[in-house]
């Protein structure tokens, strides 16, 4: 379920209590419902700014609290809960809290008391992985490998100029031994 269909299922479904919601509807309603209120926020201080007063927030809050309830009480008949369970939420910092566990856990396969598995119509049918499309190309093969590390030797390598060769910094101590 994409986000225009979970909108358009919850402000349709405004006041349906009974059923079951997948957890993309639910989410995605949660999306809506944040964005509005924020869109809603910044108009509401833009007009309050102009003519002191705008209650345009919480006319938002009002017209989305009712399907709110509904699509989170058909969460929790998803997961074969009652509805009433919603009311966890009023627990101060546990409630929210254990509230989200519920939301997030996958619901129950097959129908159970409270209606169908909302998984079961079209979607369902797909398997878990579908082959890529015709036109997709795979990416090209890795780069090979960097060679193992190998530690060095104590011998010097065969290409080292013999240790009687004078060298560029003959007389000047190395920093590490001063």
């Amino acid at each position: 379920m994409n986000f225009m269909d979970a909108v358009k299922t919850c402000l349709n479904n405004y006041a349906n209590f009974s059923g079951r919601a997948r957890r993309s509807e639910f989410w995605w309603f949660v999306l809506f419902n944040f964005c509005a209120q924020i869109a809603a926020s910044i108009v509401d201080g833009i007009i309050s700014a102009i003519i002191g007063f705008s209650a345009l927030s919480f006319l938002v809050m009002l017209g989305l609290l009712v399907p709110g309830i509904a699509v989170s009480i058909r969460r929790m008949h998803d997961l074969g809960k009652s509805g009433w369970f919603i009311l966890l939420g009023l627990i101060p910092i546990a409630g929210p809290i254990i509230l989200i566990v519920f939301y997030v856990k996958p619901g129950q396969p097959g129908p159970n008391q409270y209606g169908p598995d909302p998984l079961a119509g079209a979607g369902a049918a797909m398997p878990a992985y579908a082959a890529p499309p015709a036109s997709y190309q795979a990416p090209a093969a890795p780069p090979a490998a960097p060679p193992a590390f190998q530690p060095r030797s104590s011998a010097p390598p065969a290409s080292a100029p013999p240790a009687s060769a004078p060298s560029a910094s003959a007389g000047k101590p190395r920093p590490w031994e001063r």
